[in-house]
């Protein structure tokens, strides 16, 4: 039933080998926050509960979003090349754009040498709403007849693509509605799309929907103790446990003079990159209650 006075948190355990939140990315290279984004959070969240890359966002992105770093992780700096010569094309790469797929079947293929001049047929003519990413010149191989890419780069695209290995993140999403944090906990332990930690490369681990509690975000994060997975191994140095005391980011509801807001707060998605506004956040250290509560939770 809905609270109509006092507020709620969901606590979302957030913790798996490899996280990357970007902010400001592109495609030579591809950032990560230190930490989870709110972007980031609700569109897990809304993947979870199924909705569609255009489909409005309504309460979600009126959660009060905190999170606190339990165990912050390591920066990953992942080596990519993109390019570098000739390659097969897929069929869906020419069923996605269906100019290039004519001009691959209407010229005559050439002659392979067992005699056998193969015959232009029509392929693929539909149509989607993004585009896949198919080669921009297509040309069959002489040998084989078989479509391969026609512009052969001489030295592949380099990209940079960041992580955060090993982190471990408890975020809290505050409403006071507790109608809908129930759905968003439900969803986000039977999703009905694939949820990933910022990236396709990063699937979560364990439990994601940790429970929901009444009390404000800074409430709820110094009455729970740290999660499991902030606790490192003997061969880690001593700096990756956060010893008790984790620095914890809570949404402000307000701008805050002389704070510096971040470009995270979801307008809505879509397959080009969406639209995002303002939103302004503090930084605590957060001291762990004694009588704070412990977890039972699948790892």
């Amino acid at each position: 039933m809905s609270d109509a006075n006092d507020s709620h948190v969901l606590l979302v355990r957030l913790a798996g080998p490899l996280q990357s939140w970007g902010i400001t990315g592109r495609f030579a290279r591809r950032d990560t926050h230190s930490r989870p984004t709110k972007s980031g959070v609700i569109g897990l969240c809304a993947a979870a509960l199924g909705l569609h890359r255009e489909e409005p966002l309504g309460e979600l992105a009126e959660l009060r979003f905190g999170v606190r770093a339990d165990r912050p992780g390591t920066p990953l700096r992942d080596y990519h090349t993109v390019g570098g010569g000739r390659y097969p094309l897929r069929p869906r790469d020419l069923i996605t754009d269906h100019q290039r797929a004519a001009k691959a079947t209407t010229e005559p293929l050439p002659v392979p040498p067992s005699g056998d001049a193969p015959e232009p047929g029509s392929f693929g003519r539909a149509d989607l709403d993004a585009w896949y990413g198919a080669p921009k010149y297509v040309t069959a191989d002489p040998m084989s007849g078989a479509l391969v890419s026609k512009e052969v780069r001489r030295h592949s695209l380099i990209t940079e693509r960041w992580y955060l290995a090993d982190a471990a993140f408890l975020v809290g999403l505050e409403h006071r509605d507790t109608d809908l944090l129930e759905r968003v906990a439900h969803a986000l332990e039977h999703p009905k799309r694939l949820l990933w930690l910022g990236r396709k490369a990063c699937p979560p681990s364990g439990d994601l929907a940790v429970g929901i509690v009444p009390g404000s975000l800074r409430e709820v994060f110094e009455t729970h103790a740290l999660l499991p997975d902030a606790v490192g191994h003997e061969a880690e140095p001593s700096h990756a446990v956060p010893r008790g005391r984790p620095w914890a980011w809570i949404e402000s509801p307000q701008p805050l003079p002389g704070v510096g807001p971040l470009s995270d707060q979801p307008v809505h998605f879509g397959a080009d990159g969406g639209a995002h506004g303002l939103r302004w956040e503090t930084r605590h250290r957060i001291t762990i209650a004694a009588h704070a509560r412990g977890w039972d939770i699948i790892l």
